[in-house]
């Protein structure tokens, strides 16, 4: 692997996931079988200050320039991984007169950048058979702005682009006037 690659995948990977969550996640949100008021044992809660202890799958790093990435192995679905950057930044930071504005900056991630002009991000995308919505995406919420890609794993020219999309989405946004116009509504 190339430097200029691999720093740029390093760069990109604030969080990868290497495919959503299978049947597995699935069982893991039901949760374990209710049981009744009798079988219930009193389960001491965990202190302010005590840490949230991590999965023992997931490795986590901190590139030179301060970003964090996190990387876990799934193997459903097949040839698939999952890569987001999770930006700290949300509709907590905006003032009265700011009220969208982070929710606007999403979405002009998707309306041209450094490297992909116009929507050429959403088209390559679909070239290679993901869909909007499903494996590619965006959302903001109080406290950060998280964008998601999922892309096939068999082609390392794939990756490439795909963590190129995620360091342009990280500093590359271009705010083209026309484009800005067409978000306002």
């Amino acid at each position: 692997m190339t430097a200029p690659r691999l720093s740029r995948l390093l760069f990109a990977a604030v969080l990868i996931v290497a495919a959503s969550a299978g049947t597995a996640g699935a069982r893991q949100a039901q949760g374990p079988p209710a049981r009744k008021p009798a079988q219930m044992a009193a389960v001491p809660l965990p202190s302010a200050t005590e840490r949230v202890p991590v999965d023992s799958r997931i490795t986590i790093g901190r590139l030179e320039n301060g970003l964090r990435y996190y990387i876990r192995r799934n193997p459903r679905p097949a040839k698939r991984a999952e890569l987001r950057l999770v930006i700290n930044a949300g509709s907590v930071l905006e003032d009265d007169d700011q009220l969208g504005l982070a929710h606007v900056v999403e979405h002009m991630a998707f309306n041209g950048t450094k490297h992909f002009e116009g929507q050429e991000i959403t088209a390559f995308m679909e070239s290679i058979g993901m869909q909007f919505g499903p494996s590619l995406n965006a959302f903001t919420t109080f406290d950060d702005t998280t964008f998601v890609l999922q892309v096939p794993t068999d082609r390392a020219d794939i990756l490439d682009k795909a963590f190129l999309i995620l360091e342009d989405w990280a500093h590359n946004v271009t705010f083209d006037g026309r484009e800005i116009d067409k978000e306002r509504a």
